[in-house]
């Protein structure tokens, strides 16, 4: 690591402190951690296996479950395994690469969900809105045209992020992030140079991705529930509210922790650091977890299909 007036220095690595003050606790904290990333990922992976099994489920709604579980893995697995690394050795060093990389996964997949969120905020309201041509609107090519847009979305958005970090803000004053992944607002506050620009980008990031998603999904269901409304009888308009249940579900599960980790991290100076440690990994894990949960509760298909796998285990033996 080369130094610069004792005081800056430009690092070829990271260190990762975990959960800052509960370092003693680190062992005890692995096994609520490891418990949930096992859930999330046997969870996500059971949703994708039974999508693809079950034919009756190849349709947008769960084509769009799919892309979610995909990115709920890709979200946990970028950051879970090196925690419980820090959790267990004290693996907390990590490459100046690494760390952006692992960066650009965090906050471009999380950019990524939310599209998926209100790609599948468009496919409710054309099913409930105008029926007759949702199979016509929504093929097969639009929602993988639609996941595409999604992902392409999240590396325009957030690409820039590691490159202004590396090209930019080359010097830092310390090389130990006070937090268990390389979050972006964490390693931008350790940089020696004018990092305005970079705070500036991703608050923009930041409005344009949880602000205006929102307002447009929060729009989408104004429109159905006007459309729901005006059905006849109340069994009715209670069966066709039932279809969007999952999907209102796990939004809310996605952006209200997201939404309350950012305002802690942006306004609250008072809040303790463990806590808004603890709050980042939350959010991470959260939705990995629970969406598998909701769309097996609330799928007859997916249920039926679970509930037939101890059966045929007890065939085979």
């Amino acid at each position: 690591m080369l130094t610069f007036h004792n005081v800056c220095s430009v690092p070829s690595s990271f260190w990762l402190t975990g959960i800052p003050g509960l370092e003693s606790l680190h062992v005890w904290l692995s096994i609520p951690f490891g418990s949930m990333y096992l859930v999330a990922v046997v969870g996500n992976v059971t949703i994708l296996a039974v999508v693809k099994i079950e034919r009756s489920l190849h349709q947008p709604m769960y084509f769009f479950l799919c892309m979610l579980a995909a990115i709920d893995l890709v979200l946990s697995t970028s950051t879970i395994p090196k925690l419980l690394g820090i959790f267990w050795f004290g693996a907390g060093d990590i490459g100046l690469d690494a760390c952006l990389g692992q960066m650009f996964l965090v906050h471009c997949f999380a950019t990524v969900e939310s599209g998926i969120f209100l790609a599948m905020a468009f496919d409710r309201y054309v099913a409930i809105c105008n029926p007759l041509r949702h199979s016509m609107v929504l093929t097969h090519t639009v929602v993988g045209r639609l996941g595409l847009v999604s992902l392409l979305r999240g590396v325009l958005y957030i690409g820039p992020l590691p490159l202004m970090i590396r090209l930019r803000l080359p010097l830092y004053k310390t090389h130990v992030i006070s937090h268990s992944y390389c979050e972006h607002m964490a390693v931008v506050a350790l940089t020696c140079g004018d990092s305005r620009v970079n705070n500036v980008y991703g608050l923009s990031i930041g409005f344009l991705v949880l602000i205006l998603d929102s307002v447009a999904i929060a729009a989408s269901y104004v429109m159905i529930f006007r459309a729901v409304m005006g059905l006849a009888t109340p069994e009715a308009r209670l069966k066709t509210l039932g279809t969007c249940a999952s999907h209102i579900c796990a939004i809310l599960i996605f952006y209200v922790p997201i939404a309350v980790s950012s305002l802690i991290h942006r306004f609250g100076q008072c809040v303790p650091p463990p806590v808004h440690t603890l709050l980042a990994n939350l959010y991470l894990l959260i939705p990995p977890i629970l969406n598998p949960i909701v769309y097996a509760v609330r799928t007859k298909q997916i249920r039926e299909r679970l509930l037939q796998i101890p059966r045929i285990e007890m065939k085979i033996r």
